[in-house]
């Protein structure tokens, strides 16, 4: 048997575009003689669709979009998800479905059980489980059709009650099929292979694994489509932050023809959980996340040009970088905005960074603008000393400039403020914290570093002045980012241990760290939730990001 995988971009909600690129695929699918073509999870609509789904219409148009795509379904199967209703009507209304077209019908349709409530998934939500478990015969192949997370309840400590996979290998299937919208951190690929590799050998059978690819606001689909043959060796992948097509032939004994990608013994066994923050962890890969979530959000939202303030700091040039290689460098213009604090270098360093990147780029100074807020509020400070106040009176202006030209030329503003900033506070609200969507919000400082040393392997493309010398805000003489934080290669390692492994503060403490600057960096995190709750969607590629995936009480007491 010929198995099609389909691996694609979708737009949510976007029922025309994404039923032409079904359509296209299937198309493809029968110029190779294959049996079955397989979509992603939810491909009819797009994933994550959210509250869409309480929308009759939206329901509507999806299984309006199904009914023509069955139309092309005549001489080989298809397998898309969608949602489908409850005709039962005990439960919720819906169900997240993977629906089996064949011969201009809907064969069957198989139901996720598992529904994810953890991180960035909301999915009982909206959906209610699988009741029933049924295999599906198809040219004399009896098939285990899943649906993502139904796959994801093997190992020492499974999260559900259920396994829907038990339940479908009392009925004798022949293979296995998983649909999936698996959405991309730095550990992400290794941990799928290891479920995936799990499956395998529990049930002794061969699996197809067909992932979307795409970027829908923060979150990141990389594809990277899977087939393992009975004997859990990697047979077939298909690339990683690209749309990519494959066909592969099943044999009658669970073997996949052609050469093994990787044995079984080579296959990661288990999920990857760093111990610590390795900011070089998968570094390439984080490089194209995000360079794919910039150029989805543009694309999708219909944007094409993208403005950055550009300070000569290392977190700026990262991000023109990202967006030049996303958008092309003539759509992404960089604003500098120097003060009476400015140092040289920093303009210079700037402007010599669009110069490599061949990009437009302004100067504004902001002194005259800077000196005139102080002159009109000269009467209510009534010559307090210099603080914090004057410092974000800086980083507004930059923010006011920035959004003016946005507003009159079309632009959307990317943010650059990173995790460790956004984490500890370090930023201004509606200054430097402003933007359309933050591409380094989930980079701690030290994985910036990596992205600037990984953007130059082939050459200097970021002035090595940038990468090297001390960070700055640059909004009092002299300041350093230390002045105010502790030094990043400490700081960072308590915030990953904190955010993305969840370790209290005496599980962080017992691991080495001073405890007296364990306390000021948590209190420094729980203290800024304020912040964050106002801050910009980010592009995810950690296993625990900054937004809809970490929920904290704005005033919560923990730890502060």
């Amino acid at each position: 048997m010929k198995i099609f995988l389909a691996q694609q971009n979708y737009h949510i909600g976007n029922f025309e575009s994404n039923t032409e690129k079904i359509i296209h695929a299937i198309n493809l699918a029968k110029a190779e003689a294959a049996d079955i073509v397989v979509f992603s999870e939810l491909s009819v609509c797009g994933y994550p669709p959210r509250d869409f789904l309480e929308f009759n219409d939206f329901i509507e148009k999806s299984y309006a979009a199904i009914d023509t795509i069955k139309e092309h379904a005549a001489d080989i199967a298809v397998i898309v998800g969608g949602p489908d209703r409850n005709h039962i009507k005990e439960g919720k209304d819906l169900f997240n479905a993977a629906f089996f077209l064949y011969n201009k019908e809907i064969k069957a349709v198989a139901h996720k059980t598992l529904l994810p409530t953890y991180d960035v998934f909301d999915e009982y939500r909206y959906f209610e489980p699988a009741y029933e478990w049924n295999v599906i015969e198809h040219k004399g192949k009896r098939i285990a059709l899943t649906v993502c997370e139904d796959i994801w309840n093997l190992g020492d400590n499974p999260i559900y009650r259920v396994c829907p996979m038990d339940k479908l290998m009392e009925q004798h299937p022949d293979m296995m099929i998983n649909i999936s919208a698996s959405p991309f951190d730095y550990t992400h690929d290794e941990d799928r292979k290891a479920t995936i590799k799990a499956n395998v050998l529990k049930y002794k059978l061969p699996m197809f694994y067909c992932n979307c690819v795409g970027s829908q606001t923060e979150i990141v689909f990389d594809g990277a489509s899977l087939v393992f043959d009975k004997d859990a060796n990697l047979c077939g992948q298909l690339p990683s932050f690209e749309t990519g097509y494959k066909s592969f032939v099943l044999n009658d004994n669970g073997t996949i023809d052609g050469p093994v990608i990787e044995p079984a013994g080579r296959v990661p066994g288990k999920e990857l959980v760093p111990a610590g923050l390795e900011q070089n962890l998968n570094i390439h890969q984080v490089h194209d996340a995000l360079v794919m979530g910039i150029r989805d959000y543009f694309t999708k939202m219909g944007f094409s040009k993208a403005i950055i303030g550009s300070s000569g700091g290392i977190d700026s040039a990262v991000t023109i970088a990202l967006a030049s290689r996303a958008l092309g460098a003539e759509n992404v213009r960089a604003v500098l905005m120097p003060s009476q604090y400015s140092t040289g270098h920093s303009v210079s360093d700037a402007e010599q960074l669009s110069k490599n990147m061949g990009n437009p780029y302004d100067i504004i100074p902001i002194k005259n603008i800077y000196d005139r807020f102080l002159q009109e509020l000269q009467p209510i400070f009534n010559n307090l000393p210099f603080s914090v106040a004057e410092e974000n009176i800086q980083s507004r202006t930059r923010g006011n400039l920035l959004m003016a030209i946005a507003n009159k030329f079309g632009y959307i503003l990317l943010n650059t403020s990173n995790k460790s900033e956004l984490a500890t506070g370090y930023g201004t609200l509606y200054g430097d914290m402003a933007g359309g969507i933050g591409v380094l919000g989930d980079c701690y400082k030290l994985q910036v570093y990596a992205l600037a040393n990984y953007i130059n392997r082939q050459g200097e493309i970021i002035p090595n002045n940038i990468i090297t010398k001390a960070p700055s805000a640059e909004l009092r003489p002299g300041q350093k980012d230390s002045d105010s934080l502790p030094d990043y290669d400490v700081l960072d390692k308590i915030l990953y241990q904190y955010i993305e492994r969840r370790q209290g503060p005496g599980e962080i403490k017992m691991q080495g760290f001073d405890a007296a600057l364990v306390d000021r960096v948590l209190k420094m995190v729980n203290v800024n939730e304020y912040k964050r709750n106002q801050f910009c969607p980010i592009i995810r590629i950690s296993p625990k990001a900054f937004g809809v995936g970490r929920r904290v009480p704005i005033v919560g007491k923990y730890l502060s």
